[in-house]
């Protein structure tokens, strides 16, 4: 079992660093073709990315309440959407400071989230010696997808895209954000150069150059579709009876597309619930479909991220 779930979760992260460079790539060579203020492309990899992440937390009731009654079970969905549409209105309704908090939030759920993926891989692996540094790797990990990308000089044309009224919402301090952002990945790559963890310095080292290559738009949406969610389908499979039978059998493709499948509906009613959305805004559907996507996805984050904290808290722990 434990040779299966290695190769998935080796497969996974192999995955997610491809994805990552591969994307730097394609950056460079669809702003040399289209040119670099083009939003065509960005928008389609971003759809595209997004569409790939959504899923994954989809089976938070069934990882929190796998035994649960019916009824017990009913009740935790309807708290999860209250939760998700109550965040949704409130970024709705106070667009910077909704984002903002956003912003915090995912760099925490995300980073945390990450470093819990390599230190059970470690386990998996057997590994001896230096732990993983959890503060440095969750960091460096958390801040450079979501911030970064905020912050340079590409955001703004990208936000105006978005929603107008985020444009500004790091009050002008752009340079000191990038400079503090920049010292705690120096820093986290050095701890973890020291303590030879070279992999997971590889992969701030790949974070570090999708958010400062790739447009704000394009790096947050792989990032979060086929790196983070990627990393946390892999963990699902080790809590899922389906999973862990085809661990058992040896099959660790099988395993993880059980982490997969009962998440493609969420995909389909998400989209659908945006378009109604967008339906009833004031923006027609063209203009409001790519800011009402993302503000669905961050308001789903608030109650995954209070579901996964148990997860993710075990995970570093044992």
């Amino acid at each position: 079992m434990d040779t299966a779930k290695l190769r998935t979760f080796s497969n996974v992260r192999t995955f997610s660093n491809i994805c990552v460079a591969t994307t730097i790539v394609l950056t460079l060579l669809f702003s040399s073709w289209f040119g670099s203020d083009s939003l065509n492309w960005q928008v389609a990899l971003a759809v595209v990315a997004l569409a790939i992440g959504i899923p994954h937390g989809a089976l938070d009731h069934l990882v929190t309440l796998p035994k649960s009654k019916p009824f017990v079970m009913a009740i935790f969905i309807a708290i999860y959407v209250a939760i998700a549409l109550a965040a949704i209105w409130a970024i709705l309704q106070w667009n910077v400071w909704g984002f903002i908090a956003v912003v915090v939030m995912s760099a925490t759920h995300f980073g945390i989230g990450d470093s819990a993926f390599i230190a059970e891989l470690d386990r998996l692996h057997n590994r001896q010696g230096a732990s993983i540094p959890v503060w440095a790797y969750a960091s460096a990990g958390g801040l450079l997808p979501v911030v970064i990308p905020l912050v340079n000089s590409r955001s703004t044309e990208a936000l105006t895209k978005v929603n107008s009224h985020l444009i500004n919402w790091h009050h002008g301090f752009t340079s000191e954000i990038q400079i503090a952002v920049a010292l705690i990945v120096a820093l986290s790559l050095s701890v973890l150069l020291l303590r030879k963890r070279f992999r997971d310095a590889l992969d701030i080292a790949l974070l570090a150059a999708l958010a400062s290559v790739a447009p704000p738009l394009v790096a947050f949406a792989v990032y979060f579709g086929c790196w983070h969610a990627m990393r946390h389908t892999a963990r699902l499979t080790s809590l899922l009876p389906k999973s862990r039978a085809e661990y058992e059998a040896g099959k660790s493709g099988k395993a993880f597309l059980n982490a997969i499948i009962p998440g493609l509906p969420v995909l389909g009613g998400t989209l659908i619930f945006v378009v109604i959305l967008a339906g009833i805004s004031k923006d027609n559907l063209s203009d409001s479909f790519l800011w009402l996507t993302l503000v669905t996805i961050w308001a789903l984050t608030v109650p995954h991220m209070i579901v996964t904290a148990k997860l993710d808290r075990a995970a570093l722990t044992n």
